[in-house]
């Protein structure tokens, strides 16, 4: 059988992640069965109950596709965490991993390498232009966390500490980060002065606006509404948003938002700081989501497609501002694998990558193609209440009621492992050899980059298929 994608009762599922598992032991006996029966003993599933993990076996992956040890074959639809945007088995990269084991494997971040300087150089082509100064990580998370510690060391001495976060998001599990997200993730995280210093700010989520308005006529209220919180709440040193929400919906905001929170947050004195950890690197049809409108951040964070996800490499870049406070000031962060030479190396190559082979221009064509192949999807399909996107990054919002928008599932069906209707899809396109990540009311449709349009046929055709499912729980 596939691996079960779904968020049912049957497997405890967590409040968050998807999993590949099977439904029982028995049937993942075979060529994978002592190496999942081990997995499942000693190791822990992530953003879950233990109870009912059963991992499957992946043997090997190549290009758009994955296999199994039982020699079943999946279309990758999702880039696994949106995060393989280069594919699986690009050469290149892999060789540049081997060049760097094979001559400087490790040393401390005290020292600088011929890969350290390669990658500052390739990231000054690539990033937008007021960013100059860089922090290497390991994961976004930490990415993130180096962001707030910087924005916090650098307003210190006016007092300033607030963190401005949207409810809608997700920026990591370790605790600053962890604090900032504002889906149900941080709810078991939370104690007494866990968010100290988090003020949450409503989201640009046009299809369920939390004003109950409509764009354009809101006059954009959701972001106007930061300044406000700004002004009254006093102390804030920084915004951070997705540009383009990635796990919780990937919600593109209206036209103007995104200029608007840049002058909000100048006007105010405070940082800006962009989470491009799912939406940078192509995904959005740009080399950062920012670049749709022109915004240049404080701070940008990102990790996941930096290298194609083939080593865990996370950069914290920061503005001339920044860089220059931290001549004269102390900079107290830093970890043991700061700018570690074996991940380095690997993102030169995979920045050579997208640009030999035009990628980011591809994700913008194909992901117009790949758009309206949903929107077919939407017209034919009445729980699809909801499809958007850019470039390869889109999702598909499944509805009880299209008229009413009624959500099928919450945000507590998800903390209490109760099954999910987007979990049943997207477990009936595995049936059919597409993996794609569903969480709690959409699909998440973000193919690697290098996908043929072939490749996201194969995909909408599943997905076509599957949504019978929730088209029978819908009301007409």
């Amino acid at each position: 059988m596939f691996p079960d994608f779904s968020d049912g009762a049957e497997n405890q599922s967590p409040p968050g992640g998807i999993q590949m598992v099977v439904s029982t032991p028995k049937e993942s006996e075979g060529k994978s069965g002592s190496g999942t029966q081990i997995t499942r003993e000693y190791n822990y599933g992530t953003w879950r109950k233990q109870k009912g993990w059963t991992p499957k076996m992946i043997v090997s992956a190549e290009g758009c596709y994955f296999t199994d040890a039982e020699g079943v074959r999946y279309l990758d639809f999702s880039s696994q965490l949106m995060c393989s945007n280069l594919g699986h088995g690009n050469r290149a990269v892999i060789d540049a991993i081997k060049r760097q084991a094979e001559e400087l494997p490790y040393i401390s971040p005290e020292f600088t390498t011929d890969a350290r300087v390669r990658l500052t150089k390739k990231l000054l082509e690539v990033l937008p232009g007021n960013l100059v100064k860089f922090f290497y990580g390991t994961s976004g998370t930490e990415a993130n966390e180096a962001a707030v510690k910087m924005t916090r060391m650098y307003f210190q001495k006016e007092g300033k500490f607030k963190i401005i976060s949207r409810y809608v998001s997700y920026h990591g599990a370790t605790a600053a980060s962890i604090a900032l997200t504002g889906d149900q993730r941080r709810y078991t995280s939370e104690t007494p002065g866990h968010a100290t210093g988090v003020v949450r700010a409503p989201d640009p989520y046009c299809y369920r606006c939390p004003f109950g308005l409509r764009y354009p006529e809101c006059g954009i209220a959701c972001v106007e509404y930061v300044d406000y919180i700004i002004r009254h709440e006093g102390n804030v040193a920084g915004v951070i948003v997705e540009p383009i929400t990635g796990t919780n919906g990937v919600i593109v905001p209206p036209d103007g938002y995104m200029q608007r929170l840049r002058e909000i947050t100048k006007d105010n004195g405070v940082f800006l700081i962009a989470d491009e950890v799912m939406s940078g690197w192509g995904r959005s049809g740009e080399w950062f989501a920012v670049n749709r409108w022109k915004v240049e951040p404080d701070i940008l964070t990102t990790a996941k497609g930096i290298t194609g996800a083939y080593v865990p490499l996370s950069l914290t870049a920061t503005s001339h501002e920044i860089a220059e406070h931290f001549e004269e000031n102390m900079f107290s962060h830093g970890h043991t694998y700061e700018a570690h030479p074996l991940t380095l190396l690997p993102a030169v190559a995979a920045i050579e990558e997208y640009q030999k082979k035009h990628l980011i221009e591809k994700a913008a064509r194909d992901g117009k193609y790949l758009g309206q192949r949903l929107q077919e999807l939407a017209e034919r399909h009445r729980s699809v209440g909801d499809v958007r996107g850019a470039g390869m990054f889109w999702a598909v919002e499944i509805v009880k009621n299209r008229k009413t928008r009624e959500a099928f599932n919450s945000r507590e069906d998800k903390l209490e492992g109760r099954q999910t209707v987007a979990g049943r899809v997207a477990q009936e396109m595995g049936k059919n050899g597409v993996y794609i990540n569903s969480w709690i009311t959409h699909l998440t449709v973000a193919p690697p980059l290098i996908a043929t349009r072939e490749d996201i046929d194969r995909g909408i055709d599943a997905m076509d298929r599957a949504l019978r499912i929730s088209d029978e729980l819908a009301e007409s």
